[in-house]
């Protein structure tokens, strides 16, 4: 790689323009524009802890089934479920902590 200014402003350019021909390529399915609203954070906020209610109460259900022998449910399917459930809690406590945090920094700012 040249580091002189001109060389390195082109190679720029060409990245850039590389980058914009990818875009064309991957065309990707009409997306509704987000709208940073209050209710969108809210819905969003909700739909998350309903997943992750719904992987705890998934993965509590398979552990039931193995315990009563259902020879439908193995322990290993119980063992990813219980990870993904885990994981999907511990992710929601930290989520969680990062908002009680950055409110408390909005808090405690000067006016």
């Amino acid at each position: 790689m040249n580091i002189k200014g001109q060389a390195l402003y082109a190679e720029m350019q060409s990245l850039a323009s590389q980058a914009r021909g990818v875009g064309t390529e991957l065309r990707l399915p009409k997306v509704e524009q987000v709208n940073a609203s209050q209710s969108d954070f809210s819905s969003m906020l909700t739909n998350a802890l309903n997943h992750v209610n719904n992987l705890a109460q998934e993965t509590s259900k398979l552990r039931t089934a193995v315990e009563l022998g259902d020879p439908n449910v193995s322990l290993a399917q119980v063992m990813i479920a219980s990870q993904k459930s885990s994981l999907a809690f511990e992710a929601t406590v930290q989520v969680r902590n990062k908002l009680v945090e950055a409110y408390k920094d909005i808090m405690s700012m000067p006016v």
